[in-house]
């Protein structure tokens, strides 16, 4: 069985996850989707809101793709994440030149802790190439309209978080 990893803190999920997600539901047999638990971002939604809007999001996504895609929260190192979930992959979506920058190190210090665990970047879709959940929670702080960055499900989660700060 062919299993891969897709981290990120997902906060919230956006139509540029979700892009990236069923892309890479086509290159292994199970895909775990790493919540990282990361307080230093400060995310605006608890690692619960998070792993529901995912599981919300991913269970359509998985039922058209036919691969199993679960929510995975991890706080630790990602090439041990990979090893709890016997992930030999590790996906990562890529928006612009500013991404692979930083990728580039990540990929070359993963290798150096375990080679065996391999990094596949797939690259964001024209359409979602300028979506970051940074600037989506911006937009959506600000009374904005990010309907075209994420799901209504998720859109409706925005505007009930700003609603109550």
């Amino acid at each position: 069985m062919r299993i891969g990893l897709y981290p990120g803190t997902f906060d919230p999920i956006t139509l540029g996850h979700i892009d990236i997600i069923r892309r890479a539901s086509f290159l292994v047999d199970r895909l775990v989707l790493g919540v990282a638990i990361n307080r230093d971002k400060g995310p605006l939604f608890t690692l619960e809101e998070r792993v529901e809007m995912i599981e919300a999001e991913c269970e359509k996504l998985s039922k058209q793709t036919g691969t199993e895609i679960v929510a995975h929260p991890f706080e630790n190192l990602l090439i041990d994440c990979a090893h709890d979930v016997n992930a030999t992959l590790i996906i990562r979506g890529l928006r612009a030149v500013a991404d692979f920058e930083y990728e580039f190190q990540m990929v070359g210090m993963n290798r150096v802790l375990d080679s065996s665990v391999e990094t596949v970047f797939l690259m964001a879709d024209a359409h979602h190439q300028a979506i970051a959940s940074k600037l989506v929670k911006e937009i959506a702080r600000l009374n904005g309209d990010v309907g075209k960055f994420v799901t209504p499900p998720v859109n409706e989660a925005l505007k009930a978080k700003f609603a109550a700060k």
